[in-house]
């Protein structure tokens, strides 16, 4: 009886991966043929072998929430004496229509020993819901278009992404709240997968953990609710603009076995088992703002005050001087731009320190960002600090409004003591001459080694012509130095020089930040590195330098339009990634290689 066990065994073993080779491949899809809009549902491929790469088709329109998750089951029988055996893997997906139509999804694919395996295409019908939507919102949120439903007109678990206003100015903040409504018992939040918010600088707002819930009435239906994120979004960009849908993964409770007639609840056993929602895409109408935009926009989409100070009233020359602007107020802080600082020519301005102090809140952003400039004057003498003007847009008065700083001066004297801090080396100790004990020392009589006149090296030729060269030699040098020194002592020729060499160490900074994936840094040192350029080679002043004096100064050198047009693209696209990203790594690539270009070309043309 043992030998016929073990005869038994082997023959399945040997028999069964004959079978499954021989096989044929199928792949079977499980999916409804009509659905809700808004309704999660599940499309399942049954494939009858592990082996082999499958390949998910596009879902063409409808919006996939997650997956796949896979599973195996087996089945193998004998029945007389006869072997059969069956496998299955799956591969589920969770899919959402967010609109009425009839989608058709292509055929999955199987590929198996340079083979491939096709199933049928599916036809699923999206239909609007009968049942009521939820219309009731939280304080401050409106209502997004097609809120979600289950089957019965009652959603047991929906997630809604609610927007304090859709029709916004450019800059306008947005509050965003992610909120879940539930009829179940939930033990916790597996995975949340925020949207890409591509248009939008996002800002995440500090949101208590959501650990209860609040029961809420919703048309008759009592629903557990909680807050799971705020954040405030910015929009970068006008038009209509669309925010993807936001996908939660819960862990609903749910109850194993019978319940007990005597005890109820109290001994039965519960199982947690995933579940995935996701919100309702929603459009914001983004409005360009009215009007002409004025020439010191700073970009400020709220309130704003400008105010000014200087460290001291009195310095030294070549000493330095703070000159500090505070910006205060409320809106898109985070965006403001340096005010334009016209100095007087001898005073050496440097690139402000930026300090921010903002709060972000419900209600929008607050606070104070600070511009601390360096200056320090080369010549003695009495300066005077122009009023700066800053516009910003206000959106309760629909216009834009300016504020201005009050003229303020300092004072340069020169110092007292020139050389001070100079230190000098060499010189002689204070120490007593020591007494030698004799006044007059013993002359030596002997005439010691003497050399004949013609001996010597000033009576040959040769001395007189090295000493010719040798004075040749040295005034050259001298030449050569004072030229050197007059060459240098023009700064903005120095700068001319050096624009392309400056550049391209800075072009090297921005390769190495690409490397590392520091893509923030990449983009700013991409842009220092063609304003810096733009600078040192027109020989604008960095506080003068704007876009239009930079592309009219390029066309007045004789650059070409397309290097203008070029430049126009490099800038756009650095400032719309550091407070929208979402380049790849080939576009930055791509950037770095127009800048490059960029450089070399008007290197070329200007020389």
């Amino acid at each position: 009886m043992m030998r016929i066990k073990t005869f038994i065994l082997i023959s399945i073993t040997t028999i069964l991966p004959l079978m499954a080779a021989a096989q044929d491949i199928s792949i079977t899809a499980d999916y409804p043929s009509v659905v809700n809009v808004g309704e999660q549902f599940t499309i399942t491929w049954k494939v009858n072998t592990g082996d082999g790469q499958f390949i998910a088709p596009s879902f063409n329109g409808l919006y996939k929430i997650m997956g796949p998750q896979t599973s195996y089951s087996s089945n193998t029988q004998i029945i007389n004496g006869k072997v059969s055996s069956e496998s299955s893997y799956s591969y589920i997906y969770y899919v959402q229509a967010v609109k009425e139509g009839k989608y058709v999804v292509p055929p999955a694919r199987l590929t198996l020993r340079n083979k491939t395996f096709m199933s049928d295409s599916l036809v699923i019908d999206a239909v609007a819901g009968n049942a009521s939507r939820v219309q009731n919102a939280a304080p401050g949120e409106e209502n997004n278009e097609g809120d979600q439903e289950l089957e019965g007109g009652i959603n047991d678990i929906f997630l809604r992404l609610t927007l304090s206003r859709k029709d916004v100015y450019i800059g306008e903040p947005i509050l965003a709240t992610v909120k879940i409504y539930t009829r179940v018992n939930l033990s916790g939040i597996n995975e949340i997968k925020y949207p890409d918010f591509q248009g939008f600088l996002k800002i995440d707002l500090e949101t208590p953990a959501l650990t209860s819930l609040k029961r809420e009435n919703i048309n008759g239906t009592t629903y557990g609710t909680g807050v799971v994120q705020q954040f405030l979004l910015y929009p970068q960009i006008t038009g209509e603009v669309k925010i993807d849908p936001v996908q939660l993964t819960v862990l609903v409770q749910q109850k194993s076995g019978q319940t007990d007639p005597f005890f109820g609840d109290f001994f039965s056993s519960f199982t947690t088992t995933p579940k995935a929602v996701a919100s309702q895409p929603v459009e914001v109408k983004v409005n360009q703002l009215p009007g002409t935009q004025p020439a010191d926009y700073s970009g400020i989409v709220g309130k704003a005050d400008l105010t000014a100070s200087v460290s001291k009233d009195t310095v030294n020359v070549n000493d330095a001087v703070n000159y500090k602007l505070v910006l205060r107020g409320s809106g898109n802080l985070k965006v403001a731009t340096a005010p334009s600082v016209k100095m007087p020519a001898d005073v050496e301005v440097y690139d402000p320190k930026v300090t921010e102090d903002l709060r972000n809140g419900t209600n929008g952003t607050t606070g104070q960002k600070t511009f601390d400039y360096l200056l320090i004057p080369r010549r003695p003498g009495e300066y005077k600090i122009p009023s700066i003007s800053y516009s910003y847009f206000d959106v309760n008065a629909r216009r834009y409004e300016r504020v201005t700083t009050p003229e303020l001066h300092f004072y340069a004297k020169k110092g007292n003591d020139q050389n001070a801090g100079i230190t000098v080396y060499g010189g002689v100790s204070k120490e007593n001459v020591q007494y030698l004990g004799k006044d007059i020392r013993f002359i030596q009589t002997t005439p010691g080694r003497l050399n004949k006149a013609g001996n010597l090296l000033a009576s040959k030729n040769s001395f007189f012509s090295l000493y010719v060269l040798s004075l040749i030699a040295f005034l050259a040098l001298l030449f050569i130095r004072r030229e050197h020194i007059r060459r240098n002592s023009d700064l903005t020729s120095v700068r001319n020089r050096k624009a392309a060499k400056v550049a391209g160490k800075r072009l090297k900074e921005a390769s190495l930040c690409l490397d590392e994936g520091a893509n923030d840094r990449f983009y700013e040192e991409i842009s220092r590195a063609i304003w810096g350029y733009i600078s040192d080679k027109l020989s604008i002043p960095v506080s003068d330098l704007t876009r239009e004096n930079a592309i009219s100064s390029l066309a007045a050198s004789g650059i070409g339009e397309d290097e203008i047009a070029n430049l126009n693209s490099i800038l756009d696209k650095c400032e719309f990634v550091r407070f929208a990203p979402t380049s790849s790594e080939t576009e930055a690539t791509e950037i770095y290689d127009d800048a490059s270009r960029f450089i070399r070309n008007v290197e070329n043309s200007i020389g």
